[in-house]
């Protein structure tokens, strides 16, 4: 009988000058666990240092994404008796975000299929960032009684307006056309065509640059297929704007419209600590002079969150018993100035130096 290799859940190899990450968790919609962070961690280290390596590639394994976002389920079983894992665990994934935002040479990412949470955290810092029509791209934590993380309150705070606001107060998926006018991501290219675009890649020299994989990209890139939310920019722009939550649900009642119907209704689905916590750090984020101040205040929230009964009901309520059914432990008018502080303190080491 042959033996079957079983394959890594970070497949990392060479083609050409071009160093591959194949997210390798198919069945788990390539969700990153401690294991693939730190394979991801030790392969850009290896790619940076390899002069014969022009840039990175990162790829998701299977037909359905790059990846659905973190281990939630590992953080959900754990959190409780064992809150270290999932605190070891964002502490990893955070510095590999902060790694990729500084990465000295280009850095592919291919967000094909469902990208999400985690999943934007690898993509959505690289320098070169690729949606297709299959993209579906959200930031989905308030649904689940988290918030927006893996550097998420700097990258949506820079997008038009308050489009990041709406993306990360609602957690609602989008498509090619919207990410890319999040400034979420760079190019569309039809996914008929990827096959070609990596081809074309690994036939660059070790001493391509960013402008010739840009280059590269722009031979295969077309215009995104239209968005319907995009018609709905001004009124996001109008509703959101506002700096507490309470104010925007008034906005979208005023308007009355039915998008502003939609959006209000989606909205007090959400776990009001969630909506309230997000909000603070996005704004928190525009004002920030660096990713990583961002992401050491995201920390912070992340190890309080471990001790938060939304985020357990949350996620018990989207992965474990999958009712879609979250019964929130307060509403958002019992959700107090010290219920938010909590999430904004931490004793411990900073993840950078000078934190």
């Amino acid at each position: 009988m042959e033996m079957q290799t079983v394959q890594p859940e970070v497949v990392v190899e060479r083609n050409g000058a071009i160093g591959r990450l194949r997210l390798n968790r198919p069945r788990a919609l390539n969700s990153l666990n401690l294991a693939m962070i730190r394979a991801i961690d030790a392969a850009l280290t290896e790619f940076e240092r390899n002069p014969a390596i022009a840039a990175v590639l990162v790829t998701g394994e299977g037909e359905r994404g790059l990846c659905a976002g973190g281990d939630i389920r590992m953080i959900y079983e754990s959190g409780r008796e064992r809150p270290h894992e999932g605190a070891q665990f964002w502490r990893e994934e955070f510095i590999v975000n902060s790694r990729i935002d500084a990465f000295g040479k280009p850095y592919i990412a291919i967000m094909d299929g469902i990208v999400m949470g985690g999943g934007v955290g690898i993509s959505s810092h690289g320098s070169h960032r690729i949606v297709t029509e299959k993209t579906r791209f959200a930031m989905p934590e308030t649904g689940i009684g988290y918030f927006t993380d893996v550097g998420a309150t700097w990258l949506l705070p820079r997008a038009p307006g308050e489009f990041g606001t709406y993306l990360g107060l609602t957690g609602r998926d989008v498509g090619a056309a919207a990410a890319i006018y999040a400034r979420l991501a760079d190019s569309f290219v039809p996914s008929e065509k990827l096959d070609g675009l990596i081809a074309s890649l690994v036939e660059l020299p070790p001493s391509a640059t960013g402008k010739d994989v840009s280059a590269a990209i722009r031979a295969v890139a077309a215009e995104a297929p239209a968005s319907a939310l995009l018609d709905h920019v001004a009124l996001i722009d109008r509703c959101f704007a506002f700096d507490t939550v309470e104010e925007i649900l008034a906005a979208l009642e005023e308007d009355g419209s039915d998008f502003a119907r939609e959006t209000l209704a989606l909205l007090k689905t959400r776990s009001a600590i969630s909506l309230k916590l997000t909000l603070s750090l996005l704004r928190a984020g525009r004002r920030s002079a660096t990713l990583n101040d961002c992401l050491e205040r995201e920390y912070a929230g992340c190890v309080a969150m471990l001790s938060n009964p939304d985020f357990y009901e949350g996620v018990r309520a989207a992965v474990i018993d999958k009712d879609r059914n979250p019964k929130w432990s307060v509403g958002l008018e019992e959700v107090t100035p010290q219920m938010l502080a909590r999430f904004k303190r931490y004793e411990g080491s900073p993840l950078f130096a000078g934190g």
